[in-house]
């Protein structure tokens, strides 16, 4: 059955490949962003131009309309997610907002499941994410909409995602200094790690337009990798021989900085019948694909 649905965001990365999806299954989909990036998908859409974290500019072009599925890609704080709330009220039929592993920041350790972090009692304050920074700010958005909306919300906990799409280039980067004979920073211990790639996690999103799974929900590939392993498939991929700086304090961080283990238990997602692809069946070809 077509479903009318807003994706806030959406012009890029896996929220473009979410509303072609969407699109491909026969919904009507509003895609809602400021206007600053240019964006074809495989059918018409209707757009709407509006700035996320301003509450006259949400309301002036979305008060009064509703939506079945609305998708939050946008979402950074706790304030975002308040007056997202004020100018939808009741007229939204399921929320999906865009979390993040981050939520779990000061708990890392190997399958980490859903009620290790729980909006539902965490305490509010409110901001935008440059008061919280990332992690906090989701965690305080994924309180406010737990808390306070009046519609189900799903708020979709995603690790780091690879995909050829991914503007911020978190994997062609390590690529690219393997290649160059730059070193890499890394860590003594191997650290394993949960990804996901954009194509699976635009699935996962899509699918939750029709299932009834609400609230805190993992989602990342089956299987793990540690920031080693990762080097070693581009070493193969590349015939090159990395260069590796070991150090308890990276300069900055990247996709092989790992200094802890950090993964996802998706039980709760596979429950209701949604079944994730193996890690190593798109990683593989991914860094062979970058090479």
């Amino acid at each position: 059955m077509s479903k009318q649905i807003l994706v806030l965001g959406g012009t890029r990365f896996f929220g473009k490949r979410l509303v072609n999806l969407l699109l491909a299954e026969g919904h009507q989909i509003t895609v809602g962003t400021r206007g600053q990036t240019a964006a074809t998908f495989s059918a018409p859409v209707e757009w709407l131009i509006l700035d996320r974290q301003d509450k006259e500019s949400m309301a002036a072009v979305l008060s009064g309309r509703a939506w079945d599925v609305v998708y939050d890609q946008i979402c950074f704080g706790p304030t975002d997610a308040a007056e997202a709330l004020e100018v939808f009220g009741d007229r939204v039929g399921k929320y999906i907002f865009t979390s993040s592993l981050a939520v779990y920041d000061q708990n890392k350790h190997a399958g980490l499941v859903e009620a290790e972090f729980d909006p539902a009692t965490y305490p509010i304050q409110m901001g935008r994410v440059e008061d919280w920074g990332y992690a906090e700010g989701k965690r305080l958005a994924e309180a406010v909409f737990h808390q306070r909306a009046p519609f189900p919300v799903a708020s979709v906990r995603f690790p780091i995602v690879f995909g050829e799409d991914d503007y911020t280039e978190r994997l062609l980067n390590p690529v690219r200094e393997v290649v160059a004979g730059r070193p890499l920073q890394m860590s003594a211990e191997a650290h394993q790690m949960c990804l996901i790639s954009s194509a699976e996690a635009a699935d996962f999103l899509a699918w939750l337009a029709t299932s009834p799974l609400a609230g805190s929900v993992n989602a990342c590939s089956n299987g793990t990798i540690t920031p080693q392993a990762l080097v070693g498939l581009i070493e193969q991929a590349t015939g090159q021989t990395a260069v590796v700086e070991i150090t308890a304090e990276p300069a900055r961080f990247s996709v092989v900085t790992l200094h802890d283990t950090w993964t996802l238990d998706t039980q709760l997602a596979q429950s209701h019948g949604y079944q994730f692809a193996n890690l190593g069946e798109w990683l593989v070809p991914l860094v062979e694909h970058f090479s």
